[in-house]
């Protein structure tokens, strides 16, 4: 066992000395799972995420882990990971596109069962013809499942995120899964420079005292979760009962947004938000978007970015209060199906400013120069017709 020091949340994130490292984003998972203090990590090797379970094997056998195995599918993974959480312990896993389908009925169990399990996403496409390639439709899906949502938008991202997502997960009055997604290849496979905490830092245990949600080992018994089911009931008890507490874990993911603010400063970044026009996005459109943005400005066109860090809960509030300035909302995706632009188009009151694309889906890169024509394409449109 490596000799480590146990340090505080906020030391860590915003007080602990960094090291730079060249790093591709499986990587960067790693090294976060290294210092969160896990004490049990359970894989399925599907691309693009098994190299980041592959070198969290390796820091297990260093040492850094408790416990460590693979599980014969991704939704066998998935309900062990509830064992493992529900007897109390810091679990963490990853999966990519079909495995997230594959495992997709235990995403709402989590919720329901409020177990601060972290979940990497690496999002790949999952339509057929069969496709390995990346695309991010898989986030819209887990986006009504209860869980929290963050989405990385390069490997720093996907460090400092899922480190911070273990600490919100697991505050009494939140106590929810958090994915941490990350649009596959782009991120899992790209190679960037991440700032890194001392390796011989960790993070404090997980306590499961303070569960909101009775811990099932040998002296307590599974009564919360297991015995006297509601379904055996009347159908008055058992709706009402279902209701209530699907109301109570969106209720903990309100809450969660005042320890979004402490640990992750904000629920969005935003870049000359007085601009005429802004572009939203989240993941690496944010990263394509920016570039596009820096090129018009030196062109002398007015644009401005809102990078959207955490989907789940949605920044209602913040893109509300955003998108009342701009004439013109731009929002890139790498999906075919727009689901953030569902997403802030029911919390904008004009929609008719606020434009869906460019998309591209299916492995399709997006290139700045593709955001930057399609953009002045619309803003030459709107000026005719204004």
């Amino acid at each position: 066992m490596p000799d480590r020091k146990v340090v505080s949340p906020e030391y860590m994130f915003f007080e602990a000395p960094r090291e730079k490292k060249y790093l591709i984003g499986n990587e960067a998972v790693a090294e976060a799972v290294k210092r969160a203090n896990v004490d049990m990590v359970i894989s399925y090797p599907i691309t693009p995420q098994s190299e980041a379970t592959h070198i969290i094997g390796d820091i297990y056998a260093q040492g850094y882990i408790k416990d460590y195995y693979r599980g014969e599918d991704e939704f066998n993974v998935m309900s062990a990971m509830a064992g493992a959480a529900m007897g109390g312990v810091r679990a963490f896993t990853a999966t990519s596109g079909p495995g997230t389908l594959r495992a997709f009925e235990m995403f709402p169990c989590w919720a329901g069962e409020r177990l601060p399990i972290v979940c990497a996403f690496m999002t790949r496409g999952v339509n057929s013809p069969l496709t390995i390639q990346p695309d991010n439709i898989e986030i819209g899906w887990l986006a009504d499942t209860g869980m929290l949502i963050f989405h990385a938008e390069d490997p720093q991202d996907y460090f400092d995120m899922i480190l911070q997502a273990f600490i919100i997960a697991e505050q009494p009055d939140v106590h929810l899964p958090i994915g941490v997604c990350a649009d596959g290849f782009f991120v899992t496979h790209t190679r960037e420079i991440v700032e890194l905490t001392p390796e011989d830092e960790m993070l404090p245990p997980y306590d499961p005292s303070v569960s909101p949600v009775v811990t099932m080992d040998m002296e307590t018994v599974p009564v919360r979760h297991m015995k006297d089911p509601f379904v055996m009931k009347s159908n008055y008890i058992s709706y009402n009962t279902h209701a209530s507490w699907q109301q109570e874990v969106r209720a903990a993911a309100e809450r969660a947004r005042k320890y979004i603010t402490r640990y992750m400063g904000s629920s969005v970044e935003v870049t000359h938000p007085e601009a005429e026009t802004l572009f939203m996005a989240s993941g690496t459109a944010a990263a394509q978007a920016r570039v596009a943005m820096e090129r018009m400005r030196a062109e002398g066109i007015d644009i401005g970015l809102v990078k959207i860090k955490v989907i789940r809960p949605f920044p209602e509030k913040e893109i509300a209060e955003l998108a009342e300035g701009p004439r013109i909302i731009i929002i890139p995706e790498h999906n075919i199906t727009g689901w953030l632009a569902r997403d802030i188009k029911s919390r904008v009151n004009n929609n008719a400013k606020i434009y869906g694309g460019p998309r591209v889906f299916g492995g399709m890169t997006m290139p700045a120069e593709v955001i930057v024509a399609e953009t002045k394409k619309l803003l030459l449109l709107n000026l005719v017709t204004a």
